[in-house]
C-alpha cells in the first residue's frame, strides 16, 4: 500500500467523499486556493469547483453556523477550525444548535457536520496555538469526538465522521500531521512513510467510530491514551522495558469502554495520557470510569499523566509536554504501588 502522510490521508478522505457525494461539501479560512494552513485540502477547489470547497470570512461562528444550517437542508459539510484553539466563537453553535438539532426537531432533522481543527502542542506555537479542548466536547451530549494518532486510522476515522448521521468533532494532533512524535524533541523526527501506520488504503474504508485499537499487548499495565500520547506511550514503555498495554482510544466519545475494561482487568494498573490540563481533562473521566469497572481488580491507585493547570507556555514547551520521562516514571511508580 502507499504511505502518505496524515494530512495526505486527511486530504484522501475528505476527496474520497467528495467523489461519492455530491452533498459533501468542504469550506473554512483559506481552505479553497490555498488549501488550508496545512495545506490538507489542497487540490479539492481546483477537483470540485469553488461551490463544493470554498474560503470563508474569518468567523468561526459564521463557519459553524453555515454549516448547521446547510446541514438542516440535506447537505454534509466538513469544514475547518483553523486551530482548535480558534474554536471558542463556535462553541455556542456547536453545543447548542448542532449538538441538539437531532434532540429538539424530535427526529426531523439531524445535522451530518464534521468539525476538523488542529490540536495539540508540540510545535512551539505557544497559548493560543496549542491547546487541548477536547474536553470540553466530550461533555457535550448529541456530537461524537474523534482523536486519531496515524495517517491510516485518521483517513478511515475521517470517512466514517462524514458518514455519521449526527455532529462530529474530529480534532487533529497537528505535531503529528508529518510524522509520529514519540516526545524526544532533541532526535530527528521518523516520518510516516518509514512507519508501518503510514500505509493508507487506496479509496474508500472506514475506521468504525466508538471502537479502540490496542497498539502493543501487555501484562504489567495499562496505558489509555490518544493522538500524540499514543507513541509517547509507545516510547515510554520501550525505554523502560515495562510490558506495558497500550490502548488508542481513536474516539472519546462514543468511548469503547468493553475494551478498556478488558485491559485494566487483565493488568490490575492503569496509567492515563494525555496532553490537555490535569484538572477536568478528559482523563479525569477515563478514570472515574476504570474505577467504577474494574476496582475489585486493581492493584495499584490509577496514575494520570497531563499537561500542567497553566496556559500552554512557549519558553517552556517540553516542561509542559507529557513526555516520555514523565510517563516512564508513573509506570514505574505504579508498578511499585
Amino acid at each position: 500500500m502507499p504511505r502518505r502522510t496524515m494530512i495526505e490521508a486527511i486530504r484522501e478522505a475528505m476527496d474520497v467523499m467528495m467523489s461519492r457525494d455530491d452533498d459533501v461539501v468542504v469550506f473554512g479560512e483559506d481552505v479553497g486556493y490555498f488549501g488550508g494552513v496545512f495545506r490538507a485540502s489542497q487540490g479539492l477547489q481546483a477537483k470540485y469547483g469553488k461551490s463544493r470547497c470554498f474560503d470563508t470570512p474569518i468567523s468561526e461562528l459564521g463557519i459553524v453556523g453555515a454549516a448547521v444550517g446547510m446541514a438542516a437542508y440535506g447537505l454534509k459539510p466538513c469544514v475547518e477550525i483553523q486551530f482548535a484553539d480558534y474554536m471558542y466563537p463556535a462553541y455556542d453553535q456547536i453545543v447548542s444548535e448542532a449538538a441538539r438539532l437531532r434532540y429538539r426537531s424530535n427526529g426531523q432533522f439531524t445535522c451530518p457536520v464534521v468539525v476538523r481543527m488542529p490540536t495539540g502542542g508540540g510545535i512551539f506555537g505557544g497559548q493560543t496555538h496549542s491547546q487541548s479542548p477536547e474536553a470540553l466536547f466530550t461533555h457535550v451530549c448529541g456530537i461524537k469526538t474523534v482523536v486519531p494518532s496515524n495517517p491510516s486510522d485518521a483517513k478511515g476515522l475521517l470517512i466514517a465522521a462524514i458518514e455519521d448521521p449526527d455532529p462530529v468533532i474530529f480534532l487533529e494532533p497537528k505535531r503529528l500531521y508529518n510524522g509520529p512524535f514519540d516526545g524526544h524533541h532533541d532526535r530527528p523526527v521518523t516520518p510516516w512513510s518509514k512507519h508501518d501506520l503510514g500505509e493508507v488504503a487506496e479509496g474508500h474504508y472506514t475506521v468504525p467510530l466508538g471502537r479502540a485499537a490496542i497498539r502493543r499487548q501487555g501484562e504489567a499495565v495499562t496505558i489509555l491514551a490518544y493522538g500524540t500520547m499514543v507513541h509517547v506511550a509507545e516510547s515510554a514503555a520501550a525505554e523502560t522495558g515495562i510490558d506495558a498495554e497500550i490502548i488508542d482510544l481513536r474516539t472519546l466519545l462514543p468511548l469503547d469502554l468493553d475494551t478498556v475494561e478488558a485491559s485494566v482487568k487483565k493488568t490490575g494498573r492503569c496509567v492515563i495520557v494525555h496532553e490537555a490540563t490535569l484538572t477536568s481533562g478528559f482523563g479525569a473521566e477515563l478514570c472515574a470510569l476504570v474505577q467504577t469497572r474494574c476496582f475489585y481488580h486493581l492493584e495499584a491507585p490509577i496514575a494520570r499523566v497531563a499537561g500542567w493547570d497553566t496556559p500552554y507556555p512557549h519558553a517552556q514547551e517540553w516542561d509542559y509536554f507529557p513526555g516520555p520521562a514523565r510517563v516512564s516514571r508513573a509506570l514505574a511508580e505504579t508498578l511499585e504501588a
